[in-house]
């Protein structure tokens, strides 16, 4: 999709408009009296969006003059997402936005909303033009949007659309090195920095965890490395992101053995996609903060070379963990990520990941888990992002009495606790390989969803991608 931004009213009406007007005034607009009481009176009635058919030309009221939509920035840009399944449905490919309100933050809630849910991934149908959604383009017409406001936003979504169409790519379209070489591109792109370490690389640096989960698979693992450093970057160490890369996740020999439980399994990079697509909108945008991506990757798959329960395995920073389930992998590669990590002596770490299903079961998909050990400032900022960005976060308990729960009698810690507390365990485990400020989020619900909800389409959601880049722009 794309967008042109013009200063005045476009002098008369042609195709398809948007009017975002004040109820009262929309008496000038119409030609006919009985219109204008029409959509009064649906307006009246909570309607949030009223078509007039013209013939020549058509409008659609959004109908921000109700309370329950205009003091809710969610409920404009989920306006803006109804907005756009009709113009999709109607075969439109543009639409203009006329913007009388003089409202230039709602104005960029709705085209918000639009530009997120005018998504759909088609990259594996015989003929995708037929799938392709039709609108291309967005007229705008207002007298107080900032271009630069526009083109963040346009850039943010761009970055959010990459990080879906990641994390819906099948494994037989995305293995590790696959993954790689879109990060590659990404980098050239963006003038970030890449580099990659190779398999024996990642055994020159004993990242035990990486390897153990890789043993499996017939392809190799990789560690993915982006750097975004501008000369204006207001911090000089750096904030780092780690995304949490299982290409595909069967669950090894502890196989997950649960109704659906490895149909979505190719979203398990989820974790990695969004760190991907965080980085992307940052550069994109020049955001002038120095920050570096860990992007550890691999599949976990069933082999007789595989790791097994049982096993013990040497992390990269010298820790031995007794693996009594192979399905909790996803620790293990993001810890030899979070303990690399030490090396750049970061202000900050983040970690994303579809960590654990304790955390979708807590919460479901309307926000993610976090926990950690940062100044509570940044908790503070990360929840004010959430809020402001509708990817919201809920703070667990982070207790030492957790760390009781991954006591091994035969290493220094174990991969699993109990029945209980699952998503805390797992965090606890991590924080066995930090010894900076952290947080961890863990995005299992929200990242992929099995049903459209707004603006958040069904699949890979792209969910975190905003709220880190919020948090960022609103650190600096």
């Amino acid at each position: 999709m794309k967008y042109n931004l013009y200063r005045k009213h476009p002098g008369k009406y042609s195709g398809i408009n948007i009017i975002l007007e004040k109820t009262e005034n929309l008496q000038k607009i119409l030609p006919e009296k009985k219109q204008f009481d029409f959509v009064k009176k649906q307006f009246e009635n909570d309607k949030d969006i009223v078509e007039i058919n013209l013939y020549d030309y058509k409008f659609y009221f959004l109908g921000f003059k109700n309370e329950k939509i205009s003091n809710n920035d969610e409920k404009i840009r989920a306006a803006g997402s109804k907005t756009v399944s009709v113009l999709n449905t109607e075969k439109a490919t543009s639409v203009n936005i006329i913007n009388f309100n003089k409202d230039s933050k709602q104005l960029l809630l709705f085209i918000e909303g639009m530009m997120l849910s005018n998504y759909k991934f088609i990259r594996y149908y015989k003929e995708p033009d037929k799938k392709r959604l039709t609108l291309e383009e967005i007229n705008i017409y207002s007298e107080d949007l900032e271009e630069k406001d526009i083109k963040e936003l346009f850039n943010t979504v761009k970055a959010v659309h990459f990080t879906r169409d990641l994390a819906n790519e099948p494994f037989s379209g995305l293995n590790a090195l696959q993954l790689s070489d879109r990060l590659k591109v990404l980098a050239r792109k963006t003038n970030m920095r890449f580099r990659l370490l190779d398999k024996k690389e990642i055994e020159e640096n004993g990242m035990g965890g990486l390897l153990a989960v890789n043993k499996g698979s017939d392809n190799p693992p990789a560690f993915n490395i982006l750097e975004w450093k501008p000369k204006n970057a207001v911090n000089k160490k750096p904030y780092i992101l780690v995304g949490k890369g299982i290409v595909f996740d069967s669950g090894g020999y502890s196989i997950k053995p649960t109704k659906n439980s490895m149909d979505m399994m190719k979203f398990d990079m989820a974790g990695a996609a969004a760190v991907a697509g965080a980085m992307y909108a940052i550069a994109e945008n020049k955001l002038p903060v120095y920050l570096i991506a860990l992007i550890p990757a691999t599949d976990n798959a069933v082999d007789a070379k595989s790791y097994v329960p049982g096993d013990v395995i040497k992390m990269h920073n010298g820790l031995y963990v007794e693996v009594l389930n192979t399905d909790a992998e996803g620790r293990l590669i993001l810890a030899d990520a979070l303990s690399y990590a030490q090396k750049y002596e970061p202000e900050l770490v983040l970690d994303l990941a579809t960590l654990t299903g304790a955390a979708a079961y807590c919460i479901g998909t309307e926000a993610s888990v976090i926990m950690g050990k940062a100044d509570e400032k940044y908790f503070k900022l990360l929840e004010n992002s959430g809020e402001n960005v509708y990817e919201r976060v809920v703070r667990f308990p982070f207790w030492d009495e957790y760390k009781d729960m991954i006591k091994s009698n035969i290493a220094d810690i174990k991969n699993i606790g109990g029945s209980e507390a699952g998503a805390i365990t797992a965090g606890k485990f991590l924080e066995y390989f930090t010894d900076y400020e952290w947080i961890h989020i863990d995005i299992a619900g929200p990242a992929m969803l099995t049903k459209k909800s707004a603006y958040r389409t069904q699949g890979g959601s792209g969910y975190g991608v905003r709220l880190v880049y919020d948090f960022f722009k609103n650190m600096i």
